[in-house]
């Protein structure tokens, strides 16, 4: 009797497995690239809440930069991934087979120019001859220019260092450098001993907004609208649930926890820098403000301004003769049927 149950045990169990591996090997896998930015997104990958919504298995990959994640998607390790509006315009201009879907973030004042308050800067024109840190190719990279443009200063005249984020604040902390524009974590950490000299927020205001955005592959999209769609559905639905909270947002709220788990720092940190930027819900993201009407819409009108920008600082080689077709709004508008 005892043999009988154990080789009844065993078939059960082999047959348990035969099923558990059926299923893995039927079930479809996406690769999504994210960054460091404190935003809603870092909770439902944390809660793998896109998972439990598609059934789709999630290869999730943190890049330091937009540029590092761009690189990624045009050798096809990524579908998917989060970057800024400079990167993705420059992705755009080099004839990326990629589109804009989503706005994650309006940037506003999290992203900022902080010099050392042992630096001597005081004002733009002590930039000359200093030391700022930024990521190439970044949304601080593309507002970098754009301000010494604004100040009169040419790029010889202040020494701009191609520099990760985790790499700025070690080099901020031994005095290597004199500035840095940045976002959070580091841009929180390097506020505790210095002073922001201007923000993203201003120099959108001057007519060169900035952004970050999740791009998707066209192929990938066009194999998987659904998926895209349902992606969609959930980032809108952890944008809402910020929004809703914001007002009595705590470093114990779960998102929080989640946040900065994902993005580094603390969660005190992710409460203050995530008031920092503007989490729109669909209606907006699908006004011509954003994503919507076409080449006259505000995403492909940045995409478009800043590679005029990047063409200028010879930073990409030509300009593309109609950049809606990197913004597709089709998934925002599929997401709010839902």
């Amino acid at each position: 009797m005892k043999t009988l149950m154990k080789s009844t045990l065993v078939k059960t169990l082999a047959m348990t497995s035969v099923l558990a591996c059926s299923f893995q090997v039927g079930a479809e896998e996406v690769t999504i690239g994210y960054q460091g930015m404190f935003n809603p997104l870092k909770y439902a990958i944390d809660q793998k809440l896109i998972e439990k919504e598609t059934g789709y298995e999630i290869k999730w990959r943190k890049f330091d930069s937009g540029a590092k994640a761009i690189t990624a998607m045009a050798a096809g390790a990524v579908d998917m991934t989060v970057a800024g509006s400079s990167p993705i315009a420059s992705a755009a201009s080099n004839g990326v087979e990629m589109e804009l879907v989503w706005v994650t973030e309006n940037i506003a004042d999290a992203e900022a120019l902080v010099v050392k308050n042992s630096s001597g800067i005081t004002s733009p024109s002590d930039l000359k001859g200093k030391r700022i840190a930024v990521p190439f190719v970044s949304t601080t990279h593309f507002h970098m220019l754009f301000a010494l443009e604004q100040f009169g200063l040419s790029e010889k005249e202040v020494k701009l260092i191609n520099m990760q984020p985790n790499a700025i604040m070690a080099v901020w902390q031994r005095g290597d450098i004199d500035g840095a524009f940045i976002w959070d974590p580091a841009l929180g950490k390097i506020k505790q001993d210095g002073s922001v000299l201007i923000s993203s927020k201003q120099l959108s205001a001057w007519g060169k907004p900035t952004f970050d955005g999740m791009i998707a592959s066209k192929e990938f999209t066009a194999q998987h609208p659904e998926f895209v769609t349902d992606l969609i559905k959930v980032v809108a639905e952890v944008d809402a649930k910020y929004r809703d909270q914001k007002e009595t947002f705590t470093a114990d709220n779960p998102m929080a926890i989640s946040v900065a788990k994902l993005a580094g720092g603390e969660p005190e940190g992710v409460v203050e820098a995530m008031k920092l930027y503007e989490f729109m819900d669909i209606n907006t993201q699908l006004s011509c403000q954003w994503l919507g009407c076409g080449s006259e819409g505000g995403a492909v009108q940045a995409l478009k301004a800043t590679s005029e920008f990047l063409l200028k600082e010879k930073k990409i080689s030509a300009l593309q003769t109609d950049y809606s077709v990197f913004v597709n709004p089709s998934f925002a508008k599929s997401a709010k049927a839902k």
